[in-house]
């Protein structure tokens, strides 16, 4: 059994392989496409751009191959019940994949984008930042997991530059060395430590002109939260499918209509601003950019097709969710917990590699991408990303272990 893929060339031939594998590649593959693609934007980078295509392609084969392997496995009407949301699960991470890859052909494609989008991208919840490894740094000549940078500070180094070729997405024993080109993505207040460390100099986060007219200032600020409400509802996605909260998958639903409407402002905006700019085609790279937020929410939604249709979902992906690099935990803020009446700042003091992602109060109001001033209280359920052992600690912390 084989499938020709006609995009690339390429020939894929049926491999008998694990369904849970794949998904776990997947997911890890998912992200890390988001964040180079990003990463290529906010640094005008070409050989970034060009490896977001190649994981894309990558991508197209993991898919066929899940998809292959799952039509071997469907024997019964019941196990065709529980794997079409598997299907789903598969279909969202390479329509992910491929709004990435929409992202960097703005790049390579030389699309106009103003300065001012560079510089606005990191008042995005996470930073994304370029830095080169200097000999004197204690990260020079150590492995990840000997600095376990993500469990103590947040921060992911998701790519490597060495030597002129691309390490993508590292593991724990990856070892760093001088000269090495890091592309880190984290929290602001820890990102900023991280890059002195590495770089022996402070942070600078690209600054770019502020736009003059109006509407072209709105619309840059909504594609920095276009980009990261469409990255919470992934998140929220795989969270609502590893604990099947019915819950959470109704705000990924409901954080999907906001994107749909926050793109059909961006288009209003742009099209109103088109008149006062000298060039407006130079205007198609934001709502190229808009258009894939979109895309990357609409898969987010079609994540959690199985929860919201009451299907039960297979185990294979809960289990491919708890296996992948990262985390996103639920954490209730117990009457007894010593988060309960403090600020966000002491969760990140104590557990500093772990990232809030999005708060839900008692009165049922959700509080996405929590600033650090922002009161926890008893009875708030907090969704955090982190690695494993950093959230199996907030989480314990918290006496809800």
């Amino acid at each position: 059994m084989e499938r020709v893929d006609g995009a690339r060339g390429r020939t894929i031939e049926y491999e008998p392989t694990g369904v849970k594998p794949l998904l776990v590649a997947m997911k890890d593959r998912a992200e890390l496409v988001v964040d180079l693609a990003y990463s290529a934007l906010l640094h005008d980078s070409d050989p970034i751009a060009e490896e977001v295509l190649a994981l894309e392609a990558e991508m197209d084969v993991l898919q066929l191959q899940a998809r292959m392997n799952m039509l071997m496995a469907a024997r019964s009407t019941r196990d065709a019940e529980q794997l079409a949301p598997v299907l789903g699960m598969v279909g969202a991470a390479e329509k992910v994949s491929g709004a990435a890859g929409d992202i960097a052909e703005v790049v390579r494609t030389d699309d106009e984008l103003p300065g001012a989008i560079r510089a606005a991208l990191p008042d995005a919840t996470e930073l994304l930042a370029r830095a080169e490894l200097v000999e004197s740094s204690t990260y020079a000549g150590r492995t990840l997991l000997d600095i376990d940078l993500e469990t103590e500070t947040g921060v992911r180094v998701i790519a490597i530059r060495r030597a002129g070729e691309w390490l993508l997405d590292p593991d724990r024993e990856t070892r760093l060395e001088p000269d090495d080109v890091l592309l880190l993505r984290g929290p602001g207040h820890t990102l900023n430590e991280v890059y002195e460390t590495a770089t022996g100099e402070p942070y600078e986060r690209p600054t770019g002109p502020t736009p003059e007219i109006a509407d072209l200032t709105r619309a840059v600020d909504t594609i920095v939260l276009m980009k990261d409400v469409s990255e919470l509802a992934v998140d929220l996605a795989y969270a609502s499918v590893l604990f099947d909260d019915e819950a959470l998958a109704r705000e990924v639903l409901d954080l999907e209509v906001e994107v749909d409407s926050l793109n059909a402002r961006l288009e209003a905006w742009t099209l109103r601003a088109a008149g006062a700019v000298e060039d407006p085609v130079s205007l198609r790279g934001f709502l190229h950019l808009a258009n894939s937020a979109e895309l990357i929410s609409d898969a987010a939604l079609e994540m959690t097709e199985g929860i919201l249709r009451d299907i039960d979902t297979h185990p294979v992906i809960a289990e491919s969710v708890r296996e992948s690099d990262l985390a996103v935990r639920r954490v209730p803020v117990g009457q007894g917990s010593r988060f309960a009446g403090r600020s966000v700042r002491t969760l990140l003091d104590s557990h500093p590699g772990v990232s809030p992602v999005a708060i839900h109060r008692t009165d049922d109001e959700w509080v996405f991408y929590p600033e650090e001033g922002d009161r926890l209280g008893a009875g708030d359920v907090i969704i955090v990303r982190g690695t494993w052992p950093a959230t199996e600690a907030l989480l314990a912390d918290a006496g809800e272990a």
